[in-house]
């Protein structure tokens, strides 16, 4: 059999605070928190049920992203020291930049490059081949 509990004005009288601990806590709107969902963020374990609760995602995106894979940076002038001596050189990680002067005749694969590092690379009687990692092509259900 239930029971109706009685208010807390009633049980309350002269306890000067109504249950509510210090009697700064108990003036107006002061100590809720805020109205709505005020008081929800990372850190918000007072409204954590509300939130919990709702449909969408609230806390952001969540997981994990991998960084951008990113050329590595070689300058003209850089390439005869590379070099020691070969007449070959494979970048495939870096991109080829315009600063400095060469003078020997090079072949680079590289991952990319200027278009002034390619003249002076073809002025020398060089030439920069630009290799690109193949894409994996995804088919779909039905094409060929």
């Amino acid at each position: 059999m239930l029971n109706k509990k009685r208010k807390k004005g009633s049980r309350m009288r002269g306890s000067h605070t109504h249950g509510r601990g210090g009697m700064k806590k108990a003036r107006g709107s002061g100590h809720r928190g805020g109205v709505g969902m005020a008081g929800t963020g990372k850190r918000g374990d007072q409204k954590k049920s509300l939130i919990t609760n709702m449909d969408e995602k609230y806390f952001g995106q969540g997981g994990l992203k991998a960084k951008p894979k990113r050329l590595g940076i070689v300058n003209v002038g850089d390439l005869e020291l590379m070099a020691k001596g070969k007449k070959e050189l494979e970048l495939l990680k870096f991109k080829i930049l315009a600063k400095g002067e060469i003078k020997t005749a090079l072949e680079i694969k590289a991952g990319a490059t200027s278009e002034s590092a390619l003249e002076k690379v073809k002025k020398a009687g060089g030439k920069i081949i630009i290799e690109r990692k193949k894409e994996k092509v995804v088919k779909k259900k039905g094409e060929e």
